[in-house]
């Protein structure tokens, strides 16, 4: 899917690969203090299925960061959401709707497991204050184009976690 967008992407290839090297890596920073500080989202440790860690980080993630924070900023630009405000306001909620319906999935398949007895609500403030953080680098990049891979791509994730959601 990385591939998929990057291909489609119209406009400066330089300026959307620094903007996905500022996402992958602030992303992984992120999940880097929660995993380890628990500054963030709470008590939790990736499992085996995202693959190859580094720091006991999958690097999956920071892609997955890039990915989400594009294609929800593409979908957003789509809809004609008028104000900077309200486009990372919106993306924000779309993004914790998303990590809503992906816990369940992501514990039971081993994705990652949470050391607590259940999904911390910080865990959800924690991923809308990090989406309202990287939505906002999005908008300083001014990106002017349309993109439908990566709308698809983001409604195909919807609809894969809760499929499995209700598998």
């Amino acid at each position: 899917m990385l591939f998929l967008v990057l291909i489609n992407h119209h406009g400066r290839f330089f300026k959307l690969l620094l903007f996905a090297l500022i996402i992958i890596t602030a992303g992984f920073a992120a999940e880097w203090t929660g995993v380890h500080k628990h500054w963030l989202f709470g008590n939790y440790v990736y499992g085996k299925t995202l693959g190859f860690k580094v720091d006991e980080i999958p690097l999956i993630i920071g892609i997955n960061w890039f990915l989400l924070i594009y294609s929800t900023s593409v979908l957003l630009q789509k809809l004609s959401v008028k104000t900077v405000a309200l486009k990372v306001i919106s993306g924000s909620v779309i993004l914790v709707l998303l990590d809503l319906i992906l816990e369940p999935v992501a514990i039971r398949f081993d994705y990652w497991n949470w050391l607590t007895d259940a999904v911390p609500v910080k865990n959800y403030i924690c991923w809308c204050i990090v989406s309202l953080s990287l939505l906002t680098v999005f908008q300083y990049f001014n990106f002017r184009f349309q993109n439908w891979v990566a709308p698809v791509l983001l409604l195909v994730q919807f609809v894969f976690f809760a499929v499995l959601n209700f598998a």
